[in-house]
């Protein structure tokens, strides 16, 4: 079997919520769960009731502050939501999504995750922007409410039932490995700093959308390491040609 993928709970609201997701995880072998800013103890009583069994995924789980830590080794990351975010995003059903898990596996030592967001409010934009592909289930128009386990569930059930891995898309890459989430937002925070120093966001309100959207436009690259190291050498070059000219002009 595959290597499974990681599922990141972003700031989690209640411990039960988080013991039935690790109930919903065993069921499908899945073990790798990772926290954003829980609201509450996770290997709490409550907690670990909701798990009938499984407790032992909370006692494993990672917690992080940022959701930026929390997927910065992995180079894969699929965002569960259930509304349109007005994104350029790819976006696929569960099934889907088990598909092209297992082929990422089968590829390489390509490492993914699934995010879900808080049962009141799901993901936030800016956590979405991070993802690589969108996963919507494909339900009653009328009535698709799903709490945070039956979400997990539902996923985690179609990788388990995928089986053996389809033929994975191939693309040549050199030896170069694929960037890492950390190595994208290294470049993104890199990007945005200098667009601020050039003036680039001009208007303030706009920022937010505007950072999205380039995000959006690199992550849909599936960029290498070396590609991502390539572009901060570009960047750097526009930088220090922008402020020799300037000297030069004073």
């Amino acid at each position: 079997m595959s290597l499974p993928p990681a599922i990141i709970l972003v700031r989690p609201q209640l411990s039960e919520n988080i013991g039935t997701t690790a109930r919903a995880m065993m069921n499908c072998a899945l073990t790798n769960l990772r926290l954003v800013g829980p609201r509450e103890d996770w290997l709490s009583e409550r907690a670990i009731a909701a798990a009938s069994g499984a407790e032992k995924i909370l006692e494993a789980a990672q917690v992080f502050d940022r959701t930026e830590d929390a997927i910065a080794d992995l180079q894969k990351v699929y965002a569960t939501t259930g509304r349109n975010r007005f994104m350029v995003k790819p976006v696929v059903t569960p099934k889907q999504a088990a598909t092209e898990i297992r082929a990422h596996h089968a590829a390489g030592d390509v490492k993914t995750a699934v995010m879900f967001g808080p049962e009141r409010t799901g993901l936030e934009n800016d956590d979405v922007a991070l993802a690589d592909t969108v996963i919507t289930v494909p339900l009653n128009p009328e009535h698709f409410s799903l709490n945070l386990a039956q979400c997990v569930l539902l996923i985690g059930y179609e990788w388990f039932q995928a089986g053996d891995p389809a033929e994975p898309v191939s693309m040549t890459k050199g030896a170069a490995p694929p960037a890492t989430k950390k190595d994208l937002i290294g470049f993104f925070e890199h990007l945005e700093r200098e667009l601020d120093d050039c003036g680039f966001y001009r208007v303030t309100e706009k920022r937010p959308g505007m950072v999205r959207n380039i995000r959006n436009m690199f992550e849909r690259a599936e960029l290498t390491l070396q590609e991502v190291r390539t572009l901060h050498g570009i960047v750097h070059e526009l930088v220090t040609y922008r402020r020799r000219k300037g000297e030069e002009n004073d």
